[in-house]
């Protein structure tokens, strides 16, 4: 078989062009703070929390290490640890229910809905009704013995969970809410309660990939509680306060100077680039459609009311792997996000699910595949990316 000559290149994500735009302003800052010798929590990061709790309508902003360090921090704020459970989706990046473990605590997943990915809120009460009683207020799983303590709903792919529903559920029961927000920064649900301004905690992160994205690994965690938002600036230390006095055990988890730096420039432009990646999600839904393909594609979906920031654009595709290849073949740039569902990695066989216990979850690790869809796009490539898929299935 010969080889293919891509005719363009798409790549997944290409962050060059959106540097490129911002260096004059990023490039004097970073010089400033190099300048000042003062990479740690200096006046950038409190800047930074200040404007990127205005943006989330939060009280309080607190950065941090990772959108990884942002769960954990949260877990260790809320006292969540050995013999805790906390319910979340099986269908997520894995710190999702890694913090969960690394806190001590267990994972318990329910399915997803099949339209958004996101946790059906559904099947939390089924799940709840089912194996769980309440003991003294408390609730308890029966099976396990653990006590339910929280609710981490994921809002996948910059679209808000269904939270009232979810956080109904939490306040009948009494569960602490920690919303992973790490793909969502900017995302209003359809009452227009923005991602992370909902739960006791939103965790977010700004991995460079990220509709934020830093010069590297960093995250924030938000919440309308001044006082838990101070319990986790005195643990993203070590838990020490004043320095070298301990009352808690935390973490080193801070922000870097040069990161809150960099994502404070950013943030100036943010809605600009979540309107250009909406645009790109409009086009390829005009697109598939004039190309016939709602039978071989099941595309996203936003909630009517909903503010979406797609930080992916998911489609669910027949002969998914095959697709992949051939569109890389093509010069298409394409991901799946997520392979293998949690429940069936090998680190959590001690959890004891089976194949088949979150069907909506395994079918949409079996058929999902991300394209393209950052705001730099251009319309043709947008387009060479519908004419691929379209050549595939013919």
């Amino acid at each position: 078989m010969s080889e293919v000559t891509p005719a363009m290149q798409v790549p997944l994500l290409d962050l060059k062009g959106q540097y490129h735009a911002l260096a004059a302003e990023i490039i004097p800052v970073l010089e400033a703070v190099c300048a000042s010798q003062q990479f740690i929590l200096g006046r950038y990061v409190t800047d930074f929390e200040v404007t990127a709790a205005q943006y989330c309508r939060c009280e309080s902003a607190v950065g941090v290490s990772s959108g990884t360090d942002a769960l954990l921090l949260a877990l260790m704020a809320l006292a969540i640890g050995p013999g805790d459970e906390v319910i979340t989706t099986p269908y997520t990046f894995f710190a999702t229910a890694g913090t969960i473990a690394r806190a001590g605590a267990r994972p318990v997943f329910c399915d997803v809905d099949p339209a958004t990915y996101n946790l059906q809120p559904d099947e939390v009460r089924n799940f709840i009704g089912r194996h769980c009683e309440r003991r003294d207020g408390r609730l308890f799983n029966r099976v396990t013995g653990g006590r339910v303590r929280a609710l981490m709903p994921v809002h996948l792919y910059g679209q808000c969970a269904q939270m009232t529903p979810l956080l109904e559920l939490c306040r009948e029961y009494g569960l602490a809410v920690i919303e992973d927000a790490a793909q969502a920064i900017g995302a209003d649900d359809p009452e227009g309660r923005r991602a992370g301004s909902m739960g006791d905690v939103g965790c977010l992160s700004f991995f460079p990939s990220k509709n934020l994205g830093a010069f590297g690994d960093a995250g924030m965690c938000t919440t309308q509680d001044p006082a838990l938002a101070q319990h986790m600036r005195v643990l993203r230390v070590h838990g020490g306060e004043p320095k070298y006095y301990h009352a808690f055990i935390g973490g080193n988890f801070r922000i870097d100077e040069i990161q809150a730096a960099v994502l404070g420039i950013k943030l100036k432009y943010l809605d600009q680039w979540t309107a250009g990646r909406q645009r790109n999600a409009a086009y390829y839904a005009s697109a598939f459609a004039r190309a016939g393909l709602e039978a071989r594609l099941v595309l996203p979906r936003a909630l009517p009311g909903s503010r979406h920031i797609w930080n992916q654009y998911v489609v669910r595709a027949e002969r998914r792997d095959e697709l992949k290849r051939f569109l890389g073949e093509r010069g298409v740039g394409t991901e799946i996000y997520y392979p293998v569902p949690l429940h069936r990695q090998q680190c959590f066989a001690y959890l004891e699910y089976a194949a088949g216990d979150f069907p909506v979850a395994e079918q949409a690790a079996a058929e999902t595949l991300a394209l393209p869809v950052y705001p730099e796009l251009e319309q043709a490539q947008l387009q060479y990316v519908v004419d691929q898929i379209a050549a595939f299935y013919c």
